[in-house]
């Protein structure tokens, strides 16, 4: 096939660092243009679209979550902007809240993320985050660093009355896809945690039977059964965990964001916290990352990370061959391999 008429691929972000053999392979059955990074800015980028600066384009293709999201969000400004040539844009990450899924379906472009890539180790920094609320470790973390022999003979002696095993509590999961449900069985496996969940679609029986899962159909009775609340679900536009809903939570419960900062408002859970009807969390996303909460920052009972659930090296590895291998299957034979709203789109 002659070069000229191989599909194209517009690569945004860094240039492939993990997966060669992928590329190779890429390489010889697509014709890949990369914009230069000037070119990513918002502004540059759009007026790039406008004039067609790469011409017609049938994938866009963003191999790591740090890199190639300089434009900004993709949505009703920028998505109208791309060649109707575009089928897919595949990109690495757990989410997609940096790109409206509901306009590229209506552009008839899928999207896909690497949250499969990633289900592993977020899973477990959601079971850090989970014996973390359970036992304290805060306290005793922030007391053994502290050089301070008064703070350490007091966690020492004191931490231990209110610490709990997590074995027999109930962990109520909030969106139970291949992240949640890869934490539902790590944390019945390992601490015998009864597992309730609430999703908008409900797994097989198979599934739930496997970790002995309870489904409940409705997010209330979820936040007054759990002994902790962790949220694994995509942004959806809207804050789920707020003052109205943490006032369902059990008394004295504890909570686990290993998701998206948006879909919370601290500033009711830092009030919730203060008053002990919640008795701690776990967070490892933010609001107004970088920037955290001032008061979560000083408070023991918190456990922080710095949105790095997903960040171990195997997860960079897997979310840079998902986006190829992505790009590829729809290319090459008209189906992606983990597509988000696929379901949306109007054939």
């Amino acid at each position: 096939m002659p070069l000229d008429n191989r599909p194209t691929i517009l690569w945004i972000g860094d240039a492939v660092k993990h997966n060669p053999a992928v590329y190779k392979r890429l390489e010889s059955q697509f014709r890949i243009i990369r914009p230069e990074e000037e070119q990513r800015q918002r502004p540059e980028f759009l007026e790039a679209l406008r004039s067609k600066t790469w011409g017609e384009f049938d994938a866009v293709l963003r191999p790591f979550w740090v890199t190639g999201g300089e434009m900004g969000r993709w949505d009703s400004e920028l998505v109208p902007l791309l060649p109707q040539s575009c089928k897919i844009f595949a990109s690495a990450g757990a989410g997609y809240d940096w790109a409206d899924v509901d306009v590229l379906a209506e552009h008839g472009i899928v999207y896909c993320n690497g949250a499969q890539a990633s289900s592993e180790a977020v899973a477990d920094m959601a079971i850090f985050h989970i014996l973390s609320v359970f036992r304290n470790l805060t306290w005793s973390h922030l007391a053994a660093r502290s050089g301070d022999t008064e703070k350490w003979l007091d966690a020492h002696a004191n931490a231990t009355m209110t610490a709990h095993n997590p074995r027999g509590h109930i962990l109520g999961i909030i969106g139970l896809g291949n992240i949640g449900y890869t934490i539902a069985q790590k944390a019945f496996a390992a601490f015998g945690m009864k597992i309730h969940y609430f999703d908008l679609v409900r797994k097989s029986r198979q599934q739930e039977e496997a970790i002995d899962a309870t489904y409940v159909d409705n997010l209330e009775t979820l936040l007054g059964a759990a002994d902790c609340i962790l949220l694994a679900t995509p942004f959806g536009g809207k804050k789920i965990i707020d003052a109205e809903s943490l006032a369902m939570f059990k008394q004295g419960s504890r909570f686990v964001n290993i998701a998206r900062g948006t879909l919370v408002s601290e500033d009711a859970l830092v009030e919730a916290l203060k008053s002990g009807h919640l008795f701690a969390a776990g967070l490892d996303v933010f609001g107004d990352e970088p920037n955290i909460h001032p008061e979560l920052r000083e408070m023991r009972n918190v456990t922080l990370t710095c949105h790095n659930a997903g960040g171990a090296i195997e997860t960079n590895y897997g979310f840079e061959r998902l986006a190829m291998e992505n790009v590829e299957a729809m290319l090459l034979h008209g189906k992606s391999l983990t597509p988000v709203n696929a379901h949306l789109i109007k054939m």
